[in-house]
């Protein structure tokens, strides 16, 4: 096993950074450049310190070795100590940068899935073909959500709430008089959840930008219910609605995810953008709420008796949560977030707990400058799994169907830049952990269909896909 010592920096040119370097925190692709791009060349793969991207590490391959060997050095090898120069802020940059760079030179040697209607996709442990089941009439679809009754519900971001029928066929019509919308970046309507009690009740949840009611321009995440008669909204009751001075007109991080579980409804908002917010208990931002069906908080919520606190809130310190399931063998619910460049998240969301953005992350900023030195802290709950560089995390199911055996309890969190990840999860630690899909779009949101197919709502192009087993093909559109 070949020698190696680390440098720092590089090439802008493959994270397409363009935006001039100025007076502030150094970005990454700098710090670089000036420190030992001449070590390890220009592309982390050259020079007298050897490559940094072949997966080969004589010191260890954990993030905290490669942090160690950047901070101390090696007298040995002749590798220099940069503690002295740089902060542990800018070390853990590099660590990212060298991950962004060892993962794509891994992914620009492997093998491509082709994704090839009707032929076969093997995976580790089962094998399927992708079956479009609505390829066309839908404009940027967030969220999928099935009735009783075989009917579907879709949302479309910029606020048009549709229905398919029992055999996918999507109506022409989109439902009436659904709640406004500002659709701004990533603002728009979200989720769609029916509730557990649907049959009875007709309730049928939404997560959306709603705007304020003084200044057109700005918004919050709001969550209504309401029913649906003669194809439109009726009977609408808001269920979470953040006071008006906490409308922004920022378009990031609106979070949304709805989920329900022994009579409680769970939902997400991220941080809008505004990272310190997160923390405040005192804020919407950030944060996972816990209501009782009809909005009223629940008086065992962890701080429901605290002035400076949000009754509703159920765990905070999250970045842009847009993954929420519940998985009903025991009732823990499970989370995945949007990291900055690097550290998208996969959690167990307990009550009361920390998450610790932006205090602790294992991400930078998109520019290429730190946020925080630390990927673990005292009083902070970790992640299950973390993602460096990102996928985009967006939509997350718990496969608990019985078409696909060999996936039997596994999760699967969808990807923004085009994945869909399966994880599998035992005695608290994710054991496994695999691509199943690719190449066809952003995946948006992924469900486990009554039917017991894997179903995966993707943008660009827009479209939602069933995944069957092989050999098993049930029929597309009709």
């Amino acid at each position: 096993m070949k020698t190696r010592w680390i440098g720092l920096g590089f090439l802008a040119v493959l994270l397409g950074a363009t935006t001039p370097i100025s007076a502030g925190p150094a970005k990454v692709e700098e710090l670089y450049r000036e420190n030992c791009a001449s070590c390890h060349g220009a592309e982390l793969n050259a020079g007298l310190g050897g490559s940094l991207v072949d997966g080969i590490w004589k010191h260890g391959n954990a993030d905290s070795d490669i942090a160690k060997a950047i901070s101390h050095g090696n007298t040995d090898t002749g590798m220099p100590a940069f503690q002295e120069k740089l902060s542990p802020e800018e070390i853990r940059s590099l660590v990212i940068f060298i991950r962004e760079k060892e993962n794509a030179a891994r992914q620009s040697g492997a093998p491509k899935t082709k994704m090839l209607p009707g032929e076969p996709v093997r995976t580790q442990r089962a094998s399927y073909i992708v079956e479009p089941v609505v390829s066309s009439g839908l404009e940027t679809p967030w969220a999928l959500a099935f009735l009783p009754d075989g009917r579907k519900l879709v949302t479309e971001k910029p606020g048009r709430l549709r229905v398919l029928d029992e055999n996918w066929k999507l109506q022409p019509e989109a439902v009436a008089n659904t709640p406004a919308v500002l659709v701004s970046s990533q603002g728009g309507l979200l989720d769609v959840a029916p509730a557990p009690d649907f049959e009875k009740s007709g309730w049928i949840y939404l997560s959306y930008s709603a705007p304020a009611r003084e200044d057109a321009k700005s918004s919050m995440t709001k969550i209504s219910r309401g029913r649906i008669a003669g194809n439109k909204w009726t009977d609408e009751e808001t269920i979470f609605e953040a006071d008006p001075s906490f409308y922004t007109t920022s378009g990031v991080h609106f979070g949304s995810r709805i989920v329900f579980d022994r009579g409680f409804v769970y939902f997400s908002i991220g941080e809008r953008g505004e990272q310190t917010k997160a923390q405040n208990l005192a804020l919407p931002n950030g944060k996972i709420f816990r209501v009782l069906p009809d909005g009223k908080i629940p008086a065992d919520n962890p701080f429901s008796d605290r002035k400076d606190a949000l009754a509703a809130v159920w765990s905070y310190g999250h970045r842009n949560p847009q993954g929420l399931v519940v998985d009903p063998r025991d009732h823990a619910i499970y989370e995945t977030e949007h990291g900055p460049r690097g550290g998208d998240e996969f959690n167990r969301i307990r009550k009361g707990a920390n998450y610790g953005w932006p205090l602790v992350c294992f991400g930078m900023n998109y520019n290429g400058t730190p946020i925080s030195a630390h990927t673990e802290q005292e009083g902070i709950e970790p992640p299950l799994h973390h993602w460096t560089p990102s996928i985009g995390t967006c939509g997350l199911a718990f496969y608990d169907g019985d078409k696909f055996p060999a996936w039997k309890n596994d999760f699967f969190a969808g990807g923004l830049r085009g994945s869909l990840h399966r994880l599998r999860v035992v005695d608290g630690k994710v054991t496994e952990k695999e691509v199943v899909l690719e190449g066809l779009g952003r995946v948006r949101d992924v469900r486990c269909g009554p039917d017991g197919f894997l179903y995966v709502v993707f943008n660009n192009p827009d479209m939602i896909v069933r995944l069957v087993p092989a050999g098993a093909a049930s029929g597309g559109e009709k």
